[in-house]
């Protein structure tokens, strides 16, 4: 269905970073909102070692037909060598909700 809506998460190592993906993805109408989240600290396996991150979560709010679009912009904007980048199929939410994700994600 292509206009359905996911949620694309990622994270960033710090809140500059994040506010400005966050900014450049809401006005190209790749994401009609993206929330920025607090700190947190990962603990991951990298090239043989566990590592450890402090890292701000971004959680963007768009529809599966900008997907590449939205991963485009992450990787341009994004600081690491290998990125997380998920997207998470809305199963259901608030049909209004989902209508506005749906309209702000649509260029003009």
């Amino acid at each position: 269905m292509p206009d359905a809506a996911i949620l694309v998460l990622t994270q960033l190592p710090d809140r500059a970073s994040a506010e400005a993906l966050a900014t450049a993805l809401v006005e190209a109408r790749l994401a009609a909102c993206v929330s920025i989240g607090a700190p947190v600290t990962s603990l991951y396996h990298w090239r043989g070692r566990i590592e450890t991150a402090n890292e701000v979560t971004l959680a963007v709010k768009t529809r599966r037909e900008c997907y590449p679009g939205v991963e485009a912009a992450i990787l341009a904007r994004h600081p690491y060598e290998l990125p997380e980048i998920l997207a998470v199929p809305v199963v259901d939410g608030f049909s209004p909700y989902l209508d506005w994700i749906a309209v702000e994600t649509t260029a003009r």
